[in-house]
């Protein structure tokens, strides 16, 4: 049967995409991992695998199309030996399948399959075209045949592997669009005893329990335009990452009651070791001849920092949930970069046990991909806190907004020569100053204290970081 490839959601704040780039054409053949489009969204350039094989019968949604909305179909696969003419079957059931108005036993069924299988499906850009139903009796007993398990939805590929590996299928849980059997899922079954089908039933119950859609807020443009003369203005209109970034502070702005802890960090001693570990960084051949292996920044410092202060207060590495606080086992450290159009936050995961060059290096991969928009989604989606730096701009000191699901963020101003008073004498030191945002409801005053005090002391005694 037809399978349908959807806009897929790879982020989980993406509405919408551009699609970028087809690198297949209709008539081509494809397996599963082939890379077969570039899609754009709200944070970065991602290639789109097929997790299926089969021949592309029809392009939907031709290169360049820009607003393309999540779960919308863009092309059609059809199996080995499948008239392509089923590819516009498919593609017609699918479309009266989505219209509130098309209400029938096999729509029904497959809006519920839709839903329990939204986050996978939304993330893999596939899922199967429903059959279209020659009357309601035929959909009902599509739906009822399917349900006892005498009717298996699986690909040709995983159908093969399962035939080769002596796999029933009518015991394996497809964790495909819709509840189809993959390669995957044939692949884990044969290498585990326990049947995988358990969750089912409960994944759909609670799919079919779906919140409704907020209603929209009447736009300010109207208002705003008054203020201004006509001409005296170039207006330009907001792309995905600008309407995300929106969307996410205004949010956090009015649900996470934000307060503020500030502190001065001395830098003479960091300051020190930074050039003594740069000075005796090995050399390495690049392509372009010889370089340092690494070359550490005070940000590379200021993360593992971070990461030393959550491990040494573990109480303040929380995120909040309205059922339970989240206590987190590593310090993944968010840092803001800033890119054309906006920022992203790449996130050095267990930078608690990393060295100081693994971070530094793994930072300047990080930041490179970011702003030419090749991070992968789990390399800035989470994290436990995040970092934000100024100092670059000579910024003393701010205040940075949280990104749920953290519960802290950490900005950072610029270092700077002030006057300290040291045993009762005046002398001068390099300074920068600190603020700790926090969400009061995971993190309490006396506890964000206790956790940018420690981040303090690793930045004022760095040797202490290193051991």
């Amino acid at each position: 049967m037809p399978i349908n490839v959807t806009m897929p959601a790879l982020s989980p704040t993406m509405e919408e995409g551009n699609l970028a780039k087809w690198l297949v054409k209709e008539g081509d053949k494809v397996s599963s991992g082939d890379v077969i489009a570039e899609i754009e969204t709200d944070k970065a350039t991602m290639e789109v695998e097929a997790v299926d094989e089969g021949t592309v019968a029809k392009i939907l949604v031709p290169a360049g199309t820009e607003g393309v909305k999540v779960n919308a179909i863009i092309a059609i696969l059809t199996a080995e030996g499948e008239d392509a003419s089923a590819a516009e079957t498919g593609n017609g059931a699918a479309a009266s399948a989505s219209k509130p108005a098309a209400s029938s036993p096999a729509a029904d069924n497959a809006a519920v399959g839709s839903e329990a299988s939204a986050k996978d499906a939304s993330q893999r850009g596939y899922e199967r075209a429903p059959e279209t139903a020659t009357s309601s009796e035929g959909g009902q007993a599509g739906s009822a045949s399917a349900s006892k398990g005498t009717r298996v939805f699986a690909s040709p590929l995983a159908r093969r592997i399962a035939k080769e590996q002596g796999v029933d299928l009518e015991a394996v849980s497809g964790s495909g669009p819709h509840g189809r059997i993959i390669k995957l899922d044939v692949e884990r079954a044969a290498q585990s005893p326990k049947p995988a089908a358990e969750n089912k039933p409960q994944a759909q119950a609670s799919a079919s329990v779906a919140a409704p859609a907020p209603a929209a807020k009447a736009s300010n443009d109207d208002a705003t335009l008054k203020l201004f003369a006509e001409g005296s203005y170039e207006k330009i209109p907001h792309d995905g990452m600008r309407k995300t970034i929106a969307k996410r502070l205004v949010e956090s702005k009015q649900t996470v009651p934000h307060f503020y802890l500030s502190v001065d960090c001395e830098l003479d001693a960091l300051l020190a070791l930074r050039k003594q570990l740069n000075t005796a960084a090995p050399t390495i051949k690049g392509e372009a001849g010889e370089r340092p292996a690494y070359k550490l920044s005070v940000n590379d410092m200021v993360i593992k920092a971070m990461a030393c202060a959550l491990k040494a207060v573990p109480d303040a590495n929380v995120s909040w949930t309205d059922s339970a606080m989240l206590k987190h086992k590593h310090a993944d450290v968010g840092v803001a970069v800033s890119i054309d159009g906006g920022l992203i936050t790449p996130i050095i995961r267990r930078a608690e046990e990393k060295t100081l060059s693994a971070i530094s290096n793994e930072m300047k991969d990080l930041a490179k991909r970011a702003r030419s928009r090749k991070l992968k989604p789990e390399e800035y989606q989470g994290g436990t806190t995040a970092v934000s730096n100024l100092g670059m701009f000579g910024i003393k000191e701010f205040s940075a907004v949280i990104n749920p699901p953290h519960a802290t963020i950490l900005a950072v101003g610029a270092g700077e020569e002030r006057a300290v008073v040291k045993n009762g004498a005046i002398s001068v030191a390099n300074v920068m100053t600190v603020t700790l945002s926090t969400d009061h409801r995971a993190v309490d005053g006396a506890l964000g204290a206790e956790l940018i005090s420690a981040f303090k002391q690793f930045i004022e005694n760095p040797m202490s970081m290193l051991v």
